[in-house]
């Protein structure tokens, strides 16, 4: 076919078959933020995003009415464009902190101290194992070690013994610390600046876990000249202290396992050998 005269080529511009025109405008995507105005385009209804259900956004209009969407490609407006929503990302929550059985906060990462010169006593191995249970991993950290006593009868002596002073703190923890116990006689003759008596008002530390944690509504009351262990043992229907007290220990796992008197006491000793101005 012969082209009509006087035709040059450019004078209807582009071959109309030319080109990109096959190809889809593309729709840009958009955070559905709280507050985000838009008009849902099949129904016309226009609102401001006020979260999510099932997968759907809601929008809320001028009058407070409320209608679900399903986030469908090009399904909304935005200022009169067309526009695809989609729910925005979580934002990245921070890890939470990591606690001790004390409820301190964990260093992570840090490796025991060389063992200070400063030192916490305790009457006994069943102390030392459930204070080894709650404050441990404060202690390692402090460089602090808890030593047991074979009881208290001969405390004073015992402190002389260690010679404490400033750089050389000595903290104590006694059962049954109550006034005018044989406890409080015994603690009333060490005076010392360096030195810290103090303690919970339980016959025996096992009474300082409280009691439901071990299958008890509480504490057995054991008659005067019976030994208080047993008489618990057969209270609970255990045949040897020794099963007892593994049943004990195994029931606590923080500080929220024993009572009040014995978390405050043992803080106060920690704090007292660790304090900046006497460093063990």
């Amino acid at each position: 076919m012969s082209l009509p005269r006087g035709y040059r080529a450019g004078m209807y511009g582009e071959d109309v078959l030319a080109g990109n025109w096959r190809r889809r405008k593309v729709v840009p995507e958009v955070d559905a933020e709280r507050d985000l105005v838009v008009e849902d385009v099949d129904s016309g209804f226009c609102g401001a995003v006020v979260g999510f259900e099932l997968g759907a956004v809601v929008l809320e209009d001028r009058h407070g009415r409320r209608r679900n969407f399903p986030l469908e490609p090009a399904a909304f407006l935005l200022e009169g464009a067309v526009v695809t929503l989609r729910k925005p990302a979580a934002p990245d929550r921070p890890a939470a902190r990591q606690r001790t059985a004390s409820g301190s906060v964990a260093v992570a990462g840090q490796r025991a101290q060389v063992a200070k010169a400063s030192r916490i006593w305790v009457e006994g191995i069943h102390d030392a194992a459930l204070v080894e249970r709650i404050w441990g991993d404060d202690l390692r950290v402090e460089g602090v070690v808890v030593e047991p006593l074979d009881g208290i009868d001969e405390l004073a002596a015992e402190v002389r013994s260690f010679r404490p002073g400033p750089h050389r703190r000595l903290g104590v923890l006694v059962d049954h610390l109550v006034p005018g116990s044989k406890e409080s006689r015994i603690v009333a003759a060490v005076q010392h600046p360096d030195v810290l008596v103090t303690g919970h008002p339980y016959i025996d530390v096992w009474q300082a876990v409280k009691p439901d944690r071990v299958g008890l509504r509480a504490w057995p009351v054991i008659p005067p000249g019976r030994p208080w262990k047993e008489g618990v043992c057969a209270a609970a229907g255990v045949a040897e202290p020794a099963d007892m007290w593994r049943r004990i220990l195994a029931s606590v796992h923080s500080y929220k396992d024993v009572e009040t008197p014995l978390i405050n006491s043992m803080e106060r000793l920690i704090d007292f050998v660790t304090e900046p101005g006497a460093p063990g």
